[in-house]
């Protein structure tokens, strides 16, 4: 029944600095280096227990089901108290960063209405849980893409991982 949920977005970053310092900049080069350490490490650890039962890895609801209460949404839970605790002195980057938080907080959503589908059987819970889980991976974009911005505006130059 579960087979349709679509895959979370990962969030994951190196800063190298490329330029004169400002209070941007150092605000932005602290939230990625120092601030989002934690929380890249959540996420990542959270979105792989995910993908290991979801998509092509899916076997059973009873394998979702035990992935995302013992592993899934404990660690998204701490992610989302990270996220909640991150230190942020310019404005521009409060704004981009509280898209992070609204995108995270999505897919916490949908994870959480995936384990009500279970236990209710209920497909149509599951399209719910897939909306939500699109909402929150094109807000995880958008955000990647504006701290891009903010970053570059402020020459700062950021490596994917």
């Amino acid at each position: 029944m579960v087979k349709r949920v679509l895959a979370v977005a990962v969030f994951g970053c190196l800063l190298v600095l490329a330029g004169c310092g400002g209070p941007v900049q150092d605000d932005i080069l602290n939230y990625i280096n120092e601030e989002l350490k934690t929380a890249q490490t959540l996420e990542e650890k959270a979105v792989s227990a995910y993908e290991g039962v979801a998509g092509a890895n899916y076997t059973d609801d009873q394998t979702m089901y035990d992935a995302l209460v013992n592993e899934v949404i404990p660690t998204y839970t701490d992610l989302l108290n990270e996220l909640e605790t991150v230190s942020i002195e310019s404005d521009e980057l409060k704004e981009i960063h509280a898209i992070y938080l609204s995108g995270a907080q999505k897919q916490y959503s949908a994870f959480e209405k995936i384990i009500e589908a279970i236990e209710k059987q209920d497909s149509g819970i599951i399209d719910e849980a897939n909306q939500l889980l699109e909402e929150g991976r094109l807000e995880i974009e958008d955000y990647n893409n504006q701290l891009d911005a903010l970053a570059e505006e402020h020459n700062v130059e950021i490596e994917k991982k």
